[in-house]
């Protein structure tokens, strides 16, 4: 009876502060599907992210507020990619699969789209199911994140961005280091629309390595021809 009754308070406790959110309520006045849209807003203010004419791909995208913003900072040139276990209601400019990234039928789907093409810009705003189990969560969680870095490395254009939500601890300076191993620049954000209680922070990463080395040896290669 205990352990129901504090459940009930947490939960309780948790609603009093959605519904007084103030991001919460400015998304529904603003039109966002969730007040996530203001986290991208904020980065793409400060690093400048989005722009016309982009390929976006957006893992994790349900309910689909970081589509909306991707969607209105491309002005109908450029296309949006989104990947969620749940739905994504449909939006113009935005193709949507619900399907499990971690599943090859989601990568290929994600291929089959793009074909030879690169990305601009791959966004990762993906979490597991909660346990309960700190550290087991904390794993998986990184385990998503190391399956968008690794796609990021293969698809993104040598002047292409990777932006990832992480949480600070077990796993976070591992994590962090593969992605300067990845790109030329790393950057933590911490957007004033992310509740100062929670450890969510996110990792921007710029100029993938591998893809400008890529760039370089083709550049050698014309030259020596």
């Amino acid at each position: 009876m205990g352990q129901k009754a504090k459940r009930t308070k947490s939960g309780s406790a948790w609603m009093h502060e959605h519904v007084t959110d103030p991001y919460v309520k400015k998304a529904q006045l603003d039109g966002y599907r969730s007040r996530a849209a203001y986290k991208l807003l904020e980065i793409d203010k400060r690093d400048h992210l989005l722009r016309a004419g982009m390929t976006v791909v957006d893992l994790g995208a349900a309910p689909g507020s970081w589509c909306q913003v991707a969607v209105q900072k491309l002005k109908k040139q450029g296309r949006v990619l989104a990947i969620d276990l749940l739905p994504v209601a449909p939006m113009p400019g935005v193709e949507s699969l619900e399907g499990d990234f971690t599943d090859l039928s989601a990568l290929n789907w994600l291929e089959d789209k793009l074909k030879s093409g690169r990305v601009d810009l791959v966004l990762s705003d993906m979490a597991p199911n909660i346990s309960g189990v700190m550290l087991r969560d904390q794993a998986r969680h990184y385990e998503l994140c190391e399956l968008a870095l690794d796609f990021a490395k293969t698809w993104l254009k040598p002047d292409g961005a990777f932006l990832v939500k992480v949480f600070q601890g077990v796993g976070f300076e591992d994590f962090r280091t593969q992605m300067r191993q990845a790109f030329s620049q790393v950057h933590i954000r911490k957007p004033d629309s992310s509740r100062d209680r929670s450890t969510e922070v996110y990792l921007l990463g710029r100029g993938p390595l591998g893809n400008v080395a890529a760039v370089d040896e083709a550049i050698v290669t014309s030259l020596q021809e």
